[in-house]
């Protein structure tokens, strides 16, 4: 029966990326004005639609909060619109008359995206859109513990881009999900590039299959908070950023460093937000609660509720609770908690001075989430910039959350539900990936300097080999044959 499914799956990969294939040799043709009216549609399909797919993910998959995954839906739906809808992605997209060159976008062709369980109809609202607006076909291929809502996700934003004018087959998603048929959408002749988001396995699959690939490393997010910090500010934050949609975001916070100074009040502070500190007993409860013993993590406590997680683990909390922090000394192979924590279980190490607090930062950072992102809460300049110009990630987010800062819902950076991890962290880039990322760019170009006189000498006649040179190769290709016969 098994080997029947993963069949009708590589079919079903088969057709999809065909479809998608005739379709994207239409839409490839497509003007700029049409792509943005029928993107624009698309966005507003995605905000539509966000709470009744937030739900079902919640629903399906059993992670996180139905409302905050509405936020995100929004997120990838309007946000990442507007950060997009100006951006030229058809014929020519910029002119530098000084240097004689034109820029021409080009687009890649089928992309096929892959979609985890943790953030389902956020992401494929999101790379939709980013596919779309580069003049791209797209094929998801879901998680299987997120197969409907991913699919409901993908025809919303199909169905709109349809109705505004698009071919039918630019986007699509698998139905019948299986590792056979997510393997033939990524190595299918006509799949062009691939985006990956997921986990580590998966992205490494990404990358193995011989095509162009953008995946992301896991996040292990260390949150420094300095002496220097406003201690209540970075206390709510951290509490309400690390309960947001139980902390199924690669980058929420996964451990908090803090500055031996202002330790006690910050620990106070955060127990006020709803934290609860737990002893040496539940810490190790936890540890045996949210790792099997090779190290994989426990999905049974994926996006799960802190007062959950703690039953699980055998002990109750108070009323309220909204994370479990756990009091740790050790970073690595020998302290599991050190690790990313896809649920409400938060690290915390004490350091006394900046500067230690950086090391114990890379030393977490290098546990699984190099190339990702580290958050800093201080107002002292010459630390927040020396954590910027030492951290090994591309995500150095100042005195804001990690799930709102490193998507680009309050800062600056690319609003984008894929954050690249660099070379670092085993990805191609380390940007936030968006729809720049899913065009080539052709260049046209007219000479501006004459070619130097030496391009127009002739070279000098080669000597004639001698007679003993010509036989001794002839007596080498001889031996050759022989030989391979």
């Amino acid at each position: 029966m098994g080997f029947d499914k993963d069949l009708a799956s590589i079919q079903e990969s088969r057709d999809l990326v065909t479809a998608a294939q005739k379709a994207w040799k239409v839409w490839s043709q497509a003007s700029q004005v049409d792509v943005d009216r029928i993107c624009a549609a698309m966005a507003a399909a995605g905000v539509q639609a966000s709470e009744r797919l937030g739900r079902m993910a919640q629903e399906e998959t059993g992670f996180g909060v139905a409302a905050h995954k509405k936020l995100k839906n929004e997120f990838s739906s309007r946000v990442v619109w507007e950060s997009i809808k100006d951006l030229k992605t058809v014929g020519v997209i910029r002119h530098d008359p000084a240097r004689r060159l034109y820029e021409i976008a080009w687009p890649m062709g089928v992309v096929a995206a892959l979609v985890p369980s943790t953030n389902p109809t956020s992401t494929t609202l999101f790379k939709a859109l980013i596919a779309i607006k580069a003049r791209n076909a797209i094929v998801f291929s879901p998680h299987p513990s997120a197969a409907r809502c991913t699919y409901e996700a993908a025809q919303t934003m199909a169905q709109a881009a349809e109705n505004a004018g698009a071919p039918k087959g630019l986007i699509n998603c698998i139905q019948q999900v299986s590792l056979p048929g997510t393997q033939e959408l990524m190595t299918h002749p006509q799949t062009s590039i691939i985006l990956a988001t997921g986990g580590t396995s998966m992205v490494r699959a990404a990358h193995s299959t011989g095509k162009p690939a953008y995946g992301v490393g896991p996040g292990n997010v260390p949150v420094y908070v300095d002496r220097s910090a406003d201690l209540e500010k970075a206390a709510r934050y951290i509490v309400a950023s690390k309960s947001f949609d139980y902390s199924t975001i690669c980058a929420s916070e996964q451990s908090v460093v803090a500055d031996l100074p202002i330790a006690s009040k910050l620990a106070k502070l955060m127990q006020a937000e709803g934290a609860y500190f737990t002893n040496q007993q539940e810490t190790d409860a936890l540890r045996h609660t949210l790792f099997h013993p090779n190290g994989a993590i426990n999905t049974v406590v994926v996006g799960k509720s802190a007062p959950y997680v703690a039953e699980v683990a055998g002990f109750q909390v108070p009323q309220g609770t909204r994370i479990l922090v756990v009091p740790l000394t050790k970073v690595g192979r020998d302290e599991p908690l050190s690790h990313e924590k896809l649920t409400t279980v938060l690290g915390w190490y004490e350091a006394d001075g900046w500067e230690q607090g950086c090391e114990t930062s890379i030393a977490i950072i290098k546990t699984g989430g190099l190339g990702h992102t580290q958050i800093i809460y201080a107002t002292d300049e010459k630390v927040i910039m020396a954590f910027g110009l030492e951290k090994p990630v591309f995500r150095i987010l100042v005195n804001t959350m990690g799930t709102c800062g490193a998507i680009g819902l309050t800062t600056g950076v690319m609003p984008s539900m894929t954050l690249g991890s660099g070379g670092l962290g085993g990805a191609i880039t380390g940007d936030n990936i968006t729809a720049y990322h899913l065009i080539n760019i052709k260049r046209l170009a007219y000479e501006t300097n004459a070619p130097p006189p030496e391009v127009f000498m002739p070279g000098e006649p080669a000597e004639r080999p001698t007679f003993e040179e010509l036989e001794r190769v002839v007596k080498q290709v001889v031996s050759e044959i022989l030989g391979s016969n």
